[in-house]
């Protein structure tokens, strides 16, 4: 896929069939992005599941903090990454060795790794890059009502 430009009916396809979401790099900072995306998340009906190895065992949102993608007890649809770009691939390592492995890899703004997307795509994920959730779900879940 060009990673360049994304179809609204794909975004819009993924943001309407994951239920479940990991956000990968959830802070409980309330002044970091992944916290207000997860805030969002939640507020828009979505299950989100926080990866923090840091504060593993903690409560983000008032969500359970898992320490690895592999601790979550559950399957999950989507994995949001808030990681820098140059750990997308090992990111793309955990993702592929989950069982079942997310239908999604999502990467926010800035994380992008064409080569790591390649493998994802390659193994049936689908891939969205340097975008967040927040931004695409008003403009595309209101110009699909």
């Amino acid at each position: 896929m060009n990673h360049d430009h994304y179809p609204e009916s794909y975004i819009r396809d993924i943001l309407k069939s994951v239920r479940t979401i990991a956000v990968l790099g959830a802070s409980p900072n309330d002044a970091r992005p992944s916290h207000g995306v997860m805030g969002f998340l939640l507020g828009k009906g979505y299950r989100v599941i926080p990866v923090n190895p840091g504060h593993a065992g903690k409560t983000i949102l008032g969500q359970t903090v898992h320490a690895r993608l592999a601790d979550i007890p559950e399957p999950v649809d989507m994995v949001d990454v808030f990681r820098a770009a140059s750990q997308l691939h090992a990111v793309v390592d955990e993702v592929l060795a989950l069982r079942p492995p997310p239908s999604v890899l999502w990467g926010q703004f800035t994380v992008r790794d064409d080569a790591a997307a390649a493998r994802a795509e390659a193994a049936g994920i689908r891939v969205v890059m340097d975008r967040c959730p927040v931004t695409e779900y008003p403009v595309l879940m209101l110009r699909a009502s």
